[in-house]
């Protein structure tokens, strides 16, 4: 049975257990780094480059022994089992869907002879002190592929930073496969076919359908011995001096050392990344409906912790801007009536459409944004243009919010400044 994208009827995982979630504006503290710098950086990735070995193949994942991880004794045993591995290989899952941030629902860790899925929800208060000095250990290798999201999502959900990374992406690059994908590695080395149909699953359902397990068990269980053929084809004799395997490794610790930061707000220019809207041709009255829009549904999201696509999505937010209804009736015909914080803001929402509409010196602030979309100018020299005119683009912005900001009825549910 499929699992969908999205499950509605589940309970959200940071409400039922207790999540601390911090939307804010600010800079994400990195309070779990002993050091102002990333670990990492302490080293030349040169240090974590290994000469290759003879590959191990690994035992058949229905014979190789796994520990579904969700209590803190099974947890400590995972511990133990990485404090005595010289390399092992790691993933997660997660779900951006039902949170502003985003939030880590699996981790999936293979050693050479052992398998664990771990449920990030029920322990994640105490993944960090079990499991992060071994992530830091400079003399244990981590095997991932396509980390760049992982290594972020370990900082943000678990205070976890990485040091000695091979990233088998980073090495499908050099060596030109046809696909970088892991589904591509799978079959190309392990003759392996994954079912690709749960990646995209929700995986913050509980339990987990077995199906579900293996295919996170699948996307460590192979890694490492895939991590051994690649490390021989690297270093072939083709390459005497070693160039293609340094190079990966130089690219693996750059993956490695990146540092997380959460999303920053402008009232002023981040509506321009809206996915679309270069090519949406609006002019000046829609694209200020797109930009209090944009700011509104941002707002929302931070406070209720969804994600904006769940608030309003990008392709319904567009037509709002295109169609501009004047009532709450043209507004529900858009956006239909399954659109829970729509639906309680309607009537504001309306009002906000009209406010561009209606005032013409309003819409006039974004006449310039609107022609520079036309010419197809690159999005961050348009902001460059808007941050010289800030102030007065700012105010325009605001006219509105200030003339009726008491006269609003905004549910408890949503930031008060719409």
């Amino acid at each position: 049975m499929k699992i969908p994208y999205h499950i509605p009827s589940l309970a959200k995982p940071q409400t039922q257990y207790q999540f601390h979630v911090d939307n804010s504006d600010l800079p994400f503290p990195h309070s779990c780094l002993p050091h102002p710098i990333h670990p990492a950086l302490r080293y030349s990735p040169l240090e974590f480059a290994d000469l290759p070995s003879s590959p191990i193949i690994p035992t058949p994942l229905e014979s190789t022994p796994f520990t579904f991880v969700d209590n803190l004794r099974k947890l400590a045993y995972l511990a133990v089992k990485l404090s005595e591995a010289d390399e092992f290989a790691v993933d997660l899952e997660h779900n951006s869907f039902r949170s502003y941030l985003g939030i880590t629902c699996l981790m999936q860790f293979s050693t050479r002879t052992e398998d664990f899925v771990v449920d990030t929800f029920r322990l994640r208060d105490h993944i960090c002190p079990y499991l992060r000095e071994y992530f830091v250990d400079p003399t244990k290798r981590k095997v991932m592929h396509g980390a760049s999201n992982d290594v972020l999502w370990l900082q943000r959900d678990f205070g976890i930073y990485i040091c000695n990374l091979f990233d088998t992406m980073q090495a499908s690059k050099e060596l030109e496969l046809d696909r970088n994908s892991l589904e591509f590695l799978l079959r190309y080395y392990c003759r392996v076919t994954a079912n690709k149909e749960y990646q995209t699953s929700d995986w913050r359902i509980r339990p987990l359908p077995y199906k579900m397990v293996k295919y996170a068990r699948e996307d460590t269980h192979y890694l490492l011995y895939i991590q051994d053929l690649m490390l021989n084809q690297l270093l072939d004799s083709r390459d005497d001096f070693g160039y293609r395997l340094a190079k990966v490794f130089i690219q693996s610790y750059e993956v490695c050392v990146q540092m997380y930061e959460k999303p920053v707000f402008s009232n002023l220019t981040s509506y321009l990344h809206l996915h679309g809207l270069a090519e949406a041709n609006l002019d000046a009255k829609q694209l200020g409906v797109v930009a209090v829009l944009y700011r509104w549904r941002d707002q929302v999201a931070r406070k209720e912790d969804e994600s904006t696509g769940y608030v309003l999505p990008n392709k319904l937010l567009l037509e709002i801007a295109r169609r501009l209804p004047l009532n709450k009736t043209e507004l529900l015909d858009i956006t239909g009536h399954d659109k829970e914080y729509v639906a309680k803001n309607v009537d504001m929402l309306v009002k906000l459409v009209r406010y561009f509409v209606e005032n013409d010196s309003a819409s006039a602030t974004f006449e310039v944004v609107a022609e520079l979309l036309r010419q197809k100018m690159d999005v961050s020299e348009i902001a460059q243009t808007i941050l010289l005119n800030q102030e007065r683009i700012q105010d325009h912005q605001n006219s509105y919010i200030r003339d009726h900001q008491n006269r609003l009825i905004v549910p408890n549910s949503v930031c008060a400044k719409y």
